[in-house]
């Protein structure tokens, strides 16, 4: 071959060589690039989860009186005990009535919601919240969680405040008391209580007038009065 091709097809060859090897790199960027956003989405979710878990929709109601959240974990109420002074809560979980909770999100449950309670000197009190989820159940009566609920807020002796309330999720039954809390000790009006509950998850479209829990337990309510 005349040096003249030798010296094109070495060239070409050359060429191609760096192709393949920017190719390589490129290729190499677009891998560790995608495992940078990967990881980094990871790293995010796993906050984020591990927040949500910690300190689950944990919110004011009234500062220094009434607090609501979901399900949290055994750090997660020390915590709220602490920031907020909480004296008093109350789990509204029929389906476990005293949870066992882990420390941390996706720890190993080890300890019980009311030994976390005891161990830091606040009031635990267990509430059927079952009966919140059968609105045709008690036709012309409200169910009897109702009244258990304010006995214990009425007793301050007993059940200091301030006072958490919770379910599992934080958001129906909670949302429900919460109503019923704000109607009989803070004067709030049936179409207030309702917008906060919907503006705290109960959902738009649940919070109307053709919703069974509404209807039962929210309109009918009358303040102030106790049933035996």
């Amino acid at each position: 071959m005349p040096v003249r091709f030798r010296s094109v097809w070495t060239a070409i060859a050359a060429a191609w060589a760096a192709c393949r090897a920017a190719d390589a790199r490129v290729v190499r960027g677009w891998v560790l690039g995608t495992l940078i956003v990967a990881a980094a989405g990871g790293t995010v979710y796993t906050y984020y989860r591990a927040s949500y878990t910690h300190s689950r929709r944990l919110r004011v109601v009234t500062d220094g009186e009434f607090y609501r959240s979901g399900q949290l974990t055994a750090s997660g109420f020390r915590e709220a005990f602490r920031r907020y002074g909480i004296r008093t809560v109350i789990n509204l979980q029929e389906e476990d009535r005293d949870p066992l909770l882990p420390e941390q999100w996706q720890g190993k449950p080890t300890v019980s919601e009311s030994d976390v309670c005891k161990a830091s000197g606040v009031k635990y009190v267990s509430l059927d919240g079952g009966a919140l989820d059968e609105p045709n159940g008690f036709p012309g009566s409200r169910p009897a969680i109702i009244d258990e609920f304010l006995a214990v807020l009425d007793d301050k002796v007993k059940y200091p405040h301030p006072v958490l309330i919770h379910c599992k999720a934080g958001l129906h039954r909670t949302g429900l008391l919460t109503a019923i809390y704000r109607m009989e000790y803070e004067e709030c009006t049936k179409p207030a209580a309702i917008h906060e509950m919907r503006a705290n998850g109960f959902g738009t479209h649940d919070a109307t007038d053709g919703n069974l829990y509404l209807e039962k337990l929210i309109f009918p309510f009358v303040p102030h009065e106790r049933r035996k």
